[in-house]
């Protein structure tokens, strides 16, 4: 059974930092490029960024390159996101998701994404 599992939202303060971070079961983690989207109120699931199935490989979406950070660890089946910096407009609830197709790198579509954690909520005060 596939189960992914955000953990580390809260509420922080404009220029502080968060690190989420997703812990993945149910499948070869280490085969699969994972994601990290967003979701803010009224608004339509945003893409944060990706990461190779290795790692070495990363894609951020133009809001938040320079301050955001994917890494992962492959013995552990976590994938995480430094988020620093931090601004009201990155209050959303934020997904991991996991690739459909195995050995690809992530793209920006969600549907490129099979497999979705329950999201934590992320708010960062002005």
């Amino acid at each position: 059974q596939v189960q992914l599992v955000e953990s580390g939202g809260g509420l922080v303060q404009a220029g502080g930092s968060l690190r989420l971070s997703c812990a993945v079961s149910g499948f070869t983690f280490s085969n699969y490029a994972m994601a990290w989207f967003r979701q803010a109120p009224g608004k339509e699931r945003e893409f944060v960024g990706a990461i190779g199935w290795i790692g070495g490989r990363t894609y951020y979406a133009d809001s938040v390159k320079g301050r955001f950070t994917i890494s992962r660890d492959n013995n552990k089946n976590m994938v995480y996101v430094q988020m620093n910096s931090l601004k009201p407009e990155d209050t959303a609830v934020y997904y991991c998701a996991a690739r459909k197709i195995p050995l690809l790198m992530g793209g920006p579509s969600p549907d490129e994404y099979d497999n979705w954690g329950q999201g934590t909520q992320v708010t960062v005060s002005s």
